[in-house]
């Protein structure tokens, strides 16, 4: 009994990629590239961008703490808006009171 399938080392690709996606041009070389190669050739810099990168990865206390975040961002913009309100009121009356 005989397969209507070929055999397995005669598998094509299921889909035929142009040449250019199966060998793709080399990365350039854009000055970025260099200083990365830079920064990873030297211990120091390179302890120094790990510690970077886990000092933004850390959590901070606006997402440990939302809610209260929440209230007091509110409270802090009504305190602002409202002292804007009040000098811009105070102005207009200092500049109404001197027309007179």
């Amino acid at each position: 009994m005989t397969s209507d399938r070929p055999p397995g080392h005669d598998h094509r690709a299921r889909v035929d990629l142009p040449d250019w996606m199966r060998h793709p041009t080399p990365k350039r070389r854009t000055p970025a590239r260099y200083v990365d190669d830079l920064i990873e050739s030297w211990p120091a810099l390179r302890a120094t961008r790990r510690a970077v990168w886990h000092w933004r990865d850390r959590t901070r206390w606006s997402e440990s703490h939302p809610n209260l975040v929440a209230v007091l961002s509110f409270v802090v913009a009504a305190v602002l808006g409202t002292a804007l309100v009040t000098g811009a009121y105070y102005l207009l009356a200092l500049a109404a009171s001197s027309e007179s």
